[in-house]
This record gives C-alpha cells, sequence and structure tokens, in this order.
C-alpha cells in the first residue's frame, strides 16, 4: 500500500500523504472507500499514530478524504478534491515552469512532456 523511506528528507507524515493521495488520485482506492482506521495503519507501518493522524486531517483539509466521527476516514469524490487542489497545483506548476525556463530549460521540451504525459506515457527527455 504505502513505502516508507526513512533515508528520505521529506517528513514521514508527507511520505504518508503522498502515498495516500497517489491511491486516490489513481483510482487505486474508489470514492467513499474506507481508508485504514489511523491504529490499523500506525500499527502496519510501525509508526506512531499521531503521525498517521497529521497525514489524515492535512489531507482531509486538502479535500482527498473525509472523516465520519466514529466510523473512520473515506475517500473524497474526485470533484472534491479538484476543486481547491487544482489551484494550488496550477501554482507550483507556474512556479516550476519559471524556474525551469530561468535555467535555459527549452519550452518545447516542456510541452512535449507535458503531452507524453496527457496521453498517458512517462515523460522521457530529462532536459536539454
Amino acid at each position: 500500500m504505502i513505502q516508507l523511506n526513512y533515508r528520505d528528507s521529506k517528513p514521514i507524515y508527507e511520505q504518508i500523504k503522498d502515498g495516500l493521495r497517489r491511491l486516490v488520485v489513481s483510482g487505486a482506492v474508489r470514492t467513499d472507500e474506507k481508508l485504514p482506521s489511523v491504529r490499523e495503519l500506525a500499527t502496519s507501518l510501525s509508526i506512531n499514530p499521531n503521525t498517521i493522524q497529521k497525514a489524515y486531517r492535512e489531507l482531509e483539509q486538502e479535500g482527498y478524504i473525509y472523516t465520519i466521527a466514529g466510523k473512520g476516514s473515506y475517500a473524497a469524490e474526485r470533484a472534491d478534491v479538484a476543486t481547491g487542489r487544482n489551484e494550488e497545483l496550477m501554482k507550483e506548476f507556474d512556479e516550476i515552469v519559471k524556474e525551469l525556463l530561468y535555467l535555459c530549460q527549452d519550452k518545447d521540451i516542456l510541452i512535449r512532456r507535458i503531452e507524453e504525459i496527457a496521453k498517458g506515457g512517462a515523460a522521457s527527455d530529462s532536459g536539454k
């Protein structure tokens, strides 16, 4: 389900968030599907439940999951996720593109990468 890399400089809760976000976005976890409880996931990953709770709380704030008191956490509907996250990601995208252009990255390569990803492929060009 979720792989943690303890050597990664990214905090564990962010790795959990990224893993769960990927599962929701990819459809591996369907809309309204129940996620593992905080305790279950903490036990399976051998980490502190507070770390899982923090990841769940932030995913809920971002709209990827929702919680029903006493029942658990569930994957949110795609439309709910898209609302705020699109704007946030577009701002990040703009900043990344500006930096790449500043570093003299060819805009045609960037366009080609976007087109490859849109077709469902992996972007293969690594640079200049």
